[in-house]
């Protein structure tokens, strides 16, 4: 199976970010770009220790993301490979561009609030 960036839909494409995802077997994939700083903190608000909980493997093709995490804060830099595991948050500097693979049943979980969460912060 592929997936080519310029083929994947974009099911997001406001505030700064644009993310191009498709479900293959049981793993999701996702082209994300941010052209403005995003913080994904706030949407994690519900979930054990408000963090993602799903697992994430990627490579950053270009800018930087700190990865939040209860002990400790990592560091990735365009050309890095990373994983990160359950109990984090990802804050991306404007530029930043990944790829990223997740198990696609923590994800959903983990989306269900964070979609839930979006809506809470429009509606104020």
């Amino acid at each position: 199976m592929r997936g080519a960036k310029a083929d994947m839909p974009a099911t997001l494409g406001n505030a700064g970010a644009v993310i191009q995802e498709a479900v293959w077997d049981d793993f999701h994939v996702s082209f994300d770009t941010f052209s403005e700083g995003f913080d994904t903190t706030p949407l994690h608000k519900g979930l054990p220790n408000d963090s993602c909980q799903c697992p994430h493997w990627g490579y950053v093709l270009k800018g930087c993301v700190r990865v939040v995490y209860a002990d400790r804060e990592e560091l990735l830099r365009a050309g890095d490979a990373y994983y990160m595991e359950p109990g984090h948050n990802a804050i991306y500097q404007a530029g930043t561009e990944t790829v990223e693979f997740s198990p696609n049943g923590p994800f959903q979980s983990s989306m269900e609030v964070a979609m839930r969460n979006v809506e809470a912060m429009r509606s104020k």
